[in-house]
């Protein structure tokens, strides 16, 4: 974990809630797909959690959806502002485990770590697939971006105005795939675990307090007792957890 100062670059609309970030400064902490940074902003007490979207030198890319005070304040920052963060949090994903063929499932605001990991496993030579959930049309992006990768991608829709209608698990349980990676709300995890084929890794969201293991208000409960998803997390093995009903 490092603390810096990063400036804002670029700060874009991606769709009527979700923005786009691009943040410079020292972001030797970051070193896997799937960790995150911890945003501190003015007048609020606990720091913001956003994953890391993109890495590229000494730039970062987070994406985020305005749903509070915190990424509310976000949204109205300009380029040449300045935020303190906190990077390389969480254990990020084990790219190591993906075979030849990993499909990545991504949902809503879960999609953002996915595209850093597509990345990397790009250039790794894996044929990778990408399934990106949302609910309507209107909320879609990053499409483009994971094509530009030259990953496979499939669209869902649960309304289906775009894509394929229904969820991501209506076209993982016909996919033929190596492993699987994913990150977003939990019912979607849950689906994931109980229709995937193979092992995987699945990154979860939570509220978080520090967000970086000392104050114990993120733990869940796994095979091994209980862990936290900002420290021993947020990426967890499939056989690792243990749903509560």
């Amino acid at each position: 974990m490092k603390q810096g100062v990063f400036e804002i670059v670029s700060n874009i609309q991606l769709t009527d809630s979700v923005w786009q970030m691009v943040l410079a400064g020292d972001t030797s902490a970051i070193t896997a797909p799937g960790q995150f940074v911890n945003i501190k902003l003015d007048g609020l007490y606990l720091r913001r959690p956003i994953s890391v979207c993109d890495l590229e030198g000494n730039t970062l890319t987070i994406v985020y959806k305005t749903v509070g005070k915190g990424t509310e304040q976000l949204a109205t920052m300009q380029a040449g502002e300045r935020l303190d963060l906190l990077t390389g949090l969480g254990n990020g994903y084990d790219l190591t485990l993906s075979g030849e063929k990993p499909v990545l499932l991504g949902g809503g605001v879960g999609v953002p770590p996915m595209y850093l990991l597509a990345k990397e496993l790009m250039k790794q030579g894996k044929k990778v697939s990408v399934i990106l959930g949302f609910n309507t049309k209107s909320e879609i992006f990053y499409e483009n971006e994971f094509k530009k990768l030259g990953c496979d991608v499939t669209v869902t829709t649960v309304d289906g105005s775009a894509g394929v209608k229904g969820f991501v698990t209506d076209v993982l349980k016909d996919m033929d795939y190596t492993y699987f990676y994913t990150c977003g709300p939990e019912p979607m995890l849950k689906a994931v675990y109980k229709a995937s084929a193979t092992s995987g890794q699945m990154s979860f969201e939570k509220r978080m307090g520090c967000g970086f293991g000392a104050c114990m208000g993120c733990s869940c409960k796994t095979i091994t007792g209980y862990k936290r998803i900002c420290k021993e997390g947020p990426v967890m093995k499939k056989e690792e957890i243990l749903w509560e009903d």
